[in-house]
């Protein structure tokens, strides 16, 4: 399996695409204006302390000046019992990070017990504890990984704790090796920095998502990594060159004068997957909702008949069906529960191959998935990890006409409403005429397939009732107005 990576750079946003074998697999999005401060390491001043709170005010440069709890300051011995006044004293320089951003008129959260993640660990330099993901249920695997995190560590001469991250879960030693050198590496320009710096500066921010994408994307399958930004690109290869020298021969400038994002129909790919039908080349097609609770994956034969009986065209169907699934999940960024709903299948032979490939083609993803089982009625419950914002959510938001339910109420029953706010209006107020103002779709049917009801209606209430088309409602609005 052949992987390229395209990056695609402006001004107010980066964009990167996972490439396998030509087909867009994954697509990330960063937004310049929307960048949290979550992660990002300062030296900061302790502006104010309040022993009744248990807590200090620290100016790191913010708009605002951030919190900081006594529960939050590391004291090196396990100690939490320390009163805050012992801990921090005004007009002292503190090394903080970010652990939740600034809401409204609070400040950030801070904390002094540093963590830096990696593609498959995290660093804690005030730490001392060995640990590994709850999502790694294997116990043979967790011992394996602390073994290999305290050898290695020891080897590197590393002091801090380590957490291995789920997608440490079955790497080889090397990988973990490659990780905790990058990690030594950045705490130290971390330290080095905190040193030269004569007041309060930014130490270090998680990195932006084009150097993350070499960080958490980039393995021995990746071919080559394309940038169409020079400054990307120029930072991209420092970044390798000293962090990962494996992959600085493979990363790329890319200046053609077609955008790059065309090269494997990225932009196409992106419009598909914020579509709520996905066709299947069979003739088939998936029904993809994604709402506050779950996701849910209907899927269905449409035109595709088969050559020989019906079990073998619904087989046939869901086996196209789990592949195009998979890659959905990891286009569009799916997270958390996910029912999908296969054709009905009457052989068992069939249940377990499309079961088989299900986890076959999970296996590829980044993120962690777990097939729980096949409920009563048929339905797969699996659940992917939530690792960041959906496609969707990133790029959409919802529509102002339908508020978020994907329909509105036809013109026919918008027309009924009318009617009955005409007779609420005529009997409770005295008026020469009545106005209706709705959208033109409502109106055109008031005059043609309801224009008999509308007849009889004013006859009935003895007003004349007046229609006005008006371009900027919905097929919802309207008013009736007395005149």
């Amino acid at each position: 399996m052949s992987e390229e990576i395209l990056v695609n750079v402006t001004p107010p946003e980066t964009r990167v695409a996972l490439i396998e074998n030509g087909v867009v697999q994954e697509v990330l999005i960063e937004r310049t204006a929307s960048r949290g401060l979550v992660g990002n390491i300062y030296k900061g001043k302790v502006c104010r302390v309040l022993p009744g709170m248990q807590a200090a005010f620290v100016d790191a440069g913010l708009a605002r000046a951030a919190f900081l709890h006594a529960a939050d300051i590391s004291t090196g011995n396990g100690d939490r019992n320390l009163d805050i006044t012992q801990l921090v004293r005004e007009g002292a320089h503190v090394v903080v990070q970010v652990v939740k951003d600034p809401l409204g008129t609070k400040g950030a959260r801070l904390t002094t017990n540093l963590s830096i993640p990696s593609r498959y660990l995290v660093y804690m330099p005030n730490g001392n504890t060995f640990g590994v993901s709850q999502k790694v249920e294997e116990e043979i695997e967790r011992k394996r990984l602390k073994n290999a995190m305290r050898e290695i560590a020891e080897e590197l001469e590393l002091s801090g704790g380590f957490i291995a991250r789920t997608a440490a879960e079955g790497i080889e030693e090397e990988a973990l090796r490659a990780d905790m050198r990058f990690l030594k590496d950045l705490w130290a320009s971390i330290q080095e920095k905190a040193v030269q710096a004569k007041g309060i500066q930014l130490l270090h921010e998680d990195l932006p998502l084009a150097l993350r994408a070499l960080r958490d994307l980039v393995g021995p399958q990746v071919e080559r990594v394309r940038i169409d930004s020079r400054v990307t690109w120029e930072k991209a290869v420092q970044f390798a060159s000293r962090f990962n020298k494996e992959i600085a021969s493979r990363i790329e400038y890319y200046p053609g004068e077609r955008p790059i994002f065309d090269l494997y129909n990225v932009e196409d790919e992106i419009q598909k997957a914020l579509a709520r039908r996905v066709e299947l080349k069979s003739g088939g097609h998936l029904i993809i909702d994604q709402t506050e609770a779950m996701t849910t994956i209907d899927v269905n034969t449409g035109g595709f008949v088969g050559h020989h009986n019906l079990e073998e065209t619904i087989f046939k169907t869901n086996l196209e069906a789990v592949q195009a699934i998979c890659r959905q999940l990891r286009l569009r960024n799916l997270g958390g529960i996910i029912i999908i709903d296969f054709i009905d299948m009457k052989e068992e032979e069939h249940k377990r191959q499309v079961m088989r490939a299900l986890e076959r083609y999970l296996a590829k993803d980044h993120a962690r998935t777990t097939i729980c089982e096949v409920s009563s009625l048929g339905l797969v419950e699996m659940t992917r990890k939530r690792t960041r914002e959906s496609l969707e959510h990133v790029l959409c938001d919802h529509c102002p006409t339908c508020g978020g339910r994907g329909y509105i109420k036809t013109a026919q029953t918008t027309c009924y409403e009318i009617f009955r706010e005409i007779l609420r209006e005529a009997r409770q107020f005295d008026s020469d005429s009545l106005l209706v103002l709705a959208s033109p779709e409502v109106i055109d049917r008031l005059l043609d397939e309801e224009s008999q009801e509308l007849a009889e209606l004013e006859q009935f209430i003895g007003k004349p009732i007046r229609l006005q088309p008006e371009a900027l409602y919905t097929q919802e609005q309207y008013d009736v107005v007395l005149v």
